[in-house]
């Protein structure tokens, strides 16, 4: 069976793009060092979260694909030999922006993109005053070590998404993320909070018989405390390994692959989906 060690690089994300830059490429060296051949960074991990605020000068964070962050990783993973999935603000055109992943293959080059699909508009997550919605759809990517599939943050709430990359093939589903506490609500509200966006991750792991790795920032950001706790979870939904909530972390997680062939002959959802039942799913209600 084969066993694929992930990295997951959970960080804090200060004002300096170039500081948040070298402590990226130093977490991704890291996690190759210790064995890792898949690494994780988080949601726009080279600037502050840019969305607590509509603020429009922040688009002149945005950078094409390629560009200087997807270059600087090319680097790193073609000379470690480990894929890198990167995330970054895309700048497709004057006035057109995505929040976007890209996966780089152990050579360097550009092996996947997705642009996150669901864009959420909430306080202090203005997402959609900056970010155009994804148009290249749900998908996986077949790299040098593994097929994997990534979406992002707001899209971990979704089954329709994970169902989607599972059905493309995803061995791996990955979640860099950006989501943490913004009000002041009290220490149970808090646990029920992330035990839900555990939870509902875990589940996508189960359903759809693949491990889920999410990599979250860390630390306070305006109005923001990230909460970390970047995890992986096993087809089972068992976690293997679960970060801190309030420290700079590299995990890197040995996944056997072989479990994914192996629970879903035990447990065949795939097979037993009625396809022929569900066309209402692409309906908004069923009124």
């Amino acid at each position: 069976m084969t066993t694929l060690a992930i990295g997951l690089v959970q960080m804090r994300c200060g004002e300096d793009p170039a500081d948040n830059l070298a402590r990226a490429i130093a977490g991704v060296e890291d996690a190759a060092a210790r064995g890792a051949r898949v690494v994780c960074l988080p949601e726009l991990f080279r600037t502050p979260y840019p969305c607590q605020t509509e603020d429009p000068a922040r688009f002149d964070w945005a950078e094409p694909v390629p560009g200087p962050t997807t270059l600087a990783f090319a680097e790193v993973a073609a000379a470690r030999e480990v894929v890198v999935l990167v995330s970054v603000f895309e700048r497709r055109a004057a006035g057109v922006y995505h929040n976007t992943l890209v996966t780089l293959d152990a050579d360097g080059r550009e092996a996947g993109r997705y642009r996150k699909m669901h864009i959420p508009d909430d306080p202090l997550y203005y997402e959609k005053f900056y970010f155009t919605p994804g148009d290249l759809g749900f998908d996986a990517t077949r790299t040098r070590y593994a097929t994997v599939g990534g979406l992002v943050c707001w899209d971990q709430w979704f089954p329709e998404a994970a169902r989607l990359v599972a059905l493309a093939g995803a061995e791996v589903l990955f979640y860099p993320t950006a989501i943490g506490w913004q009000f002041d609500v009290g220490e149970a509200e808090d646990t029920a909070q992330h035990d839900a966006w555990e939870t509902v991750q875990r589940g996508h792991a189960v359903a759809n018989g693949l491990f889920v790795a999410a990599t979250n920032r860390v630390g306070h950001e305006g109005g923001v405390r990230f909460y970390g706790q970047s995890f992986v979870a096993d087809p089972f939904g068992r976690v293997l390994a679960r970060a801190s909530s309030d420290q700079e972390e590299v995990l890197v997680v040995p996944c056997n692959l072989g479990l994914v062939e192996q629970v879903r002959r035990d447990w065949p959802f795939l097979r037993d989906r009625r396809i022929d039942a569900y066309g209402d799913l692409s309906r908004r209600l069923r009124d």
